[in-house]
């Protein structure tokens, strides 16, 4: 797997994302399809890169900001901008308990310290795991 093809440049782990895996598993098609209350035919992403930074389950119709400027950029990763971080990472509330965007900014640094293949295969799953089931260490 390309796991920089499939890692959005926001450093969401694409490859991980229900969504994407639903295309080869039809049970977790339809239980995704069944709780947005959309056809299973709709239930599909091929990641972020793949698809131009949009998302058409969600109903975008354009790139989101994030893509929008790294595109413009020319850059890979938000981590290789110098305005890094900035507010398009921002963390939010909405959607955080159904959603792993706010790991973006860990997993960005994440991938520019070990590298996006090495992060993929050993830290990424993880990341996504502590988040959505995990308990506040302090």
């Amino acid at each position: 797997m390309n796991y920089t093809q499939m890692t959005a440049p926001c450093g969401l782990d694409c490859f991980n994302c229900g969504v994407y895996l639903a295309g080869k598993d039809e049970t977790l098609r339809s239980r995704i399809a069944k709780s947005l209350g959309v056809p299973p035919e709709k239930v599909a992403c091929k990641g972020c890169r793949n698809e131009n930074g949009t998302i058409a389950l969600i109903g975008m119709t354009e790139p989101c900001k994030v893509y929008k400027c790294i595109s413009n950029k020319g850059v890979d990763f938000c981590y290789e901008c110098a305005d890094f971080p900035c507010d398009n990472l921002h963390p939010y509330a909405d959607m955080a308990s159904q959603r792993p965007h706010n790991t973006k900014v860990f997993n960005l640094c994440l991938i520019k310290k070990m590298g996006v293949e090495n992060w993929a295969k050993t830290r990424a799953k993880n990341v996504r795991d502590t988040y959505f089931k995990g308990t506040l260490k302090l």
